[in-house]
């Protein structure tokens, strides 16, 4: 067995950036930082929810879906400042959708006195993102598209966007099989061993009628 390791964190400090920028004393560490879990859970859910209430109609992923790519927690004092990295951001473009999210927050912050700051950041190449691409592939899947074709399809949608490889690995109870396999395709370079390679990586779950598959992607950015 070949050891492991993320390839995110295994480059934090020379191309990726940590999600969270505050300081706390060691006891009130672990409350920090379950305090960001229940902000990020709480934003997750609320467009979750959002997208279900227009569930009747097709969604399309580049129209009307929202796909969050990260979600960045600085707090200051007496501020709690939130940036939102999403794909397309149309829901929470909406009237009223930010202070009804802010509303929602408000609860999960353990200080009354701290006030939060929301702000939207639109991805600017969102095929160019392992979550969207990640999400794609679920909203394929569930719509009942060969697996091949979605992850075919995939790779084709990372043309738009200027990156040097990608790779894609989907594994579970793949076409209703009864016995579970991997399955796996790669474009490009992918040098996961060298450290100044920025590379994007997402491990989405995605539920079926069969069961649970694994999605993995792998994004080579740049070299620098």
């Amino acid at each position: 067995m070949g050891q492991k390791i993320n390839p995110l964190g295994f480059r934090l400090g020379t191309t990726q950036n940590h999600h969270s920028f505050w300081f706390a004393q060691p006891k009130n560490y672990s409350e920090g930082l379950q305090e960001d879990k229940k902000i990020r859970n709480c934003i997750k859910n609320y467009i979750q929810k959002n997208r279900k209430k227009g569930s009747n109609r097709k969604i399309e992923l580049d129209s009307s879906s929202e796909v969050i790519t990260h979600i960045e927690i600085q707090k200051e004092i007496d501020t709690i400042h939130v940036i939102i990295h999403i794909g397309f951001p149309n829901l929470l473009k909406q009237k009223g959708a930010i202070e009804e999210l802010e509303k929602d927050l408000q609860k999960e912050v353990n200080s009354v006195n701290q006030r939060l700051n929301i702000a939207i950041e639109k991805v600017k190449e969102p095929y160019r993102q392992p979550n969207i691409l990640a999400e794609y592939i679920a909203f394929q899947l569930k719509n009942r598209v060969s697996f091949r074709k979605a992850m075919k399809k995939a790779i084709e949608l990372t043309k738009k966007a200027e990156i040097k490889g990608v790779k894609i690995k989907i594994a579970g109870r793949l076409a209703g099989k009864e016995i579970a396999r991997a399955e796996c395709i790669k474009k490009g370079r992918l040098p996961l061993q060298t450290i100044r390679a920025k590379i994007d990586y997402c491990c989405y779950p995605i539920r079926t009628i069969y069961g649970v598959l694994g999605v993995k992607i792998w994004i080579f950015v740049e070299e620098e």
